[in-house]
């Protein structure tokens, strides 16, 4: 009895993690410094209990990307389109229930790829469990469905912000300036052959398990908890739905925004010249001169370097600055044309389209705000991991460490091949998804080190970034440190252990599929 009433240990959350390496971080400093004086300064107390601020300010427009993206994907469940564009199509694909499999499981990886959907699948875990069973499968093929569909997507991440974006934002804060057109092109190549594996996985289990109901990895207890949840559930999902006008429209500007935020993050003019001259076209700018005096050379370079100059003689000049005197058309909303947004731009973007579905949906005005604030409140807790995790590098970057670290690093690597080095990395990525599955808190913390140690080698960054993807990518197929795995796993009534056995053999060939992929792109790039 004592036993038993003794609690249960749970799993370190991301920010307690965080907050023990911040921790580390700080005492490596004083470590360090101590044979490394003039290389490495020793952490204060201050720096410490400062760096999440400076963290936070330093990730500040990837946090409220963050949060108008949570607002604008609650608008889109407030309205329901997104649920009965799904029934509707599985109506649709009666008496071809298997090809249900591989046209959801690219939905999702779509989302995957686009946007990191991972959280916002968890409703759907309940939804397909329902379907499959309804199909003649198990309630483990909808979640696997759900699971290694978008898995697959956040593994080859394209424009997905919480990976590659913020991955590229990390690598600019350390004066690398990644091409877009690399990341995306391998991006796609990950995706496109880890779904498609995935996807022929599991419609091979699926006919097993409609041809045999033995063949289920399932216990007996489990399949009875999911008889009992989802019965009823599945008899709803062979009935008749429809979709409103509303909701119709919902989805199409739904499938709009997201298109256009691709092309927004694309480097168009570097694809196609007279593709960027469309969406530029319209904009117009105008040599502005501006005399500089000796006054304003020494004011900017004291405000730069905080110092305080004094110089003999003076100087005269003139500063030439271009300034936008008309803007493109595609520029009206966002400030700046499509194919030349960041994070400020796709902000904008997705806070005027939320409010234009809440007003397509139906929704009254209170019923917008409340539900565009609601989830926004739903990603503060990925915003802190952002901000939590930037102020490791933030602290490493004040005490010098990280350039430290880099010159070690690349002293011990130096001469390694990319035939050893992109599996290397990619394993060390693997194991540390384990202590930080957020995407976007690994990117935060380990792009400022393994990106510029990758350069400093003469590899690519842009295949370091897809490295970090693919490799945390496989990491959260499985983890139960992923509450979206956990919780999907739960409203499908599948035991995490039970998931596990049916997923070992999938998760070791995307692994194998994956190291082989950014291997052969180390090589070439």
């Amino acid at each position: 009895m004592a036993e038993a009433a003794k609690k249960k240990r749970g799993m370190l959350s991301s920010f307690t993690i965080l907050l023990i390496l911040l921790a580390l971080v700080a005492i490596i400093t004083v470590i360090v410094a101590g044979f490394a004086p003039g290389e490495v300064t020793p952490a204060r107390f201050s720096d410490f209990f400062t760096a999440p601020v400076k963290g936070f300010a330093d990730a500040l427009p990837v946090c409220l990307f963050v949060m108008i993206l949570g607002g604008f994907l609650g608008m889109m469940t407030k309205t329901g389109a997104l649920d009965n564009g799904i029934a509707v199509l599985v109506q649709k694909l009666k008496g071809r229930e298997l090809w249900i499999i591989p046209v959801l499981m690219f939905i999702f990886s779509l989302g995957g790829t686009t946007y990191g959907m991972c959280e916002e699948t968890v409703p759907f875990y309940a939804l397909l469990a329902a379907t499959m069973m309804a199909a003649g499968f198990d309630a483990l093929t909808g979640a696997a469905v759900v699971l290694l569909g978008a898995g697959c997507g956040c593994l080859g991440s394209t424009v997905n912000p919480f990976a590659v974006g913020a991955a590229v934002d990390a690598l600019r804060g350390v004066g690398i300036e990644a091409n877009q057109t690399i990341i995306i092109g391998l991006g796609a190549v990950l995706w496109l052959a880890t779904t498609a594996v995935a996807i022929v996985f599991v419609m091979n289990y699926a006919k097993k398990v409609k041809a045999d109901k033995g063949s289920t990895f399932m216990s007996l207890q489990e399949q009875k908890n999911a008889e009992e949840a989802h019965g009823a559930a599945a008899a709803e999902a062979s009935k008749k739905v429809t979709l409103t006008g509303r909701q119709k429209g919902v989805l199409v500007i739904f499938a709009f925004t997201f298109v256009v935020m691709i092309a927004g993050f694309i480097p168009i003019a570097d694809l196609s010249q007279s593709v960027a001259d469309f969406f530029d076209a319209g904009q117009s700018f105008e040599v502005v001169e501006t005399p500089v005096t000796t006054d304003d050379l020494v004011g900017a370079y004291d405000e730069l370097n905080g110092a305080v100059t004094e110089v003999e003689g003076s100087a005269e000049g003139i500063a030439e600055t271009e300034v936008e005197t008309s803007q493109a058309w595609s520029a009206v909303i966002t400030g700046l044309p499509i194919g030349q947004w960041y994070f400020d731009e796709a902000s904008t973007w997705f806070l005027v389209m939320a409010i234009v579905i809440g007003i397509v949906g139906g929704l009254s005005e209170k019923d917008i705000v409340n539900t565009f604030i609601s989830g926004a409140a739903d990603m503060m807790s990925v915003v802190l991991v952002i901000a939590l995790s930037r102020a490791i590098s933030v602290l490493m970057a004040s005490t010098g460490l990280d350039q430290y670290v880099l010159n070690a690093a690349a002293s011990a690597l130096s001469g390694v091949s990319g035939l050893l080095f992109a599996p290397f990395a990619w394993i060390i990525y693997f194991g540390l998804s384990f202590l930080i599955p957020s995407t976007s808190g690994m990117a935060t913390v380990s792009m400022p080190i393994m990106g510029p140690l990758a350069a400093q080698l003469g590899f690519s960054p842009e295949v370091m970034v897809m490295i970090f993807s693919s490799a945390i990518g496989v990491v959260n197929l499985f983890t139960p440190t992923s509450g979206a795995i956990m919780g999907g796993l739960a409203l499908a009534r599948i035991e995490w252990t039970t998931w596990l056995k049916f997923a070992v053999k999938i998760v070791v060939v995307l692994s194998i599929v994956s190291i082989v992929i950014v291997t052969a792109a180390l090589m070439m790039f």
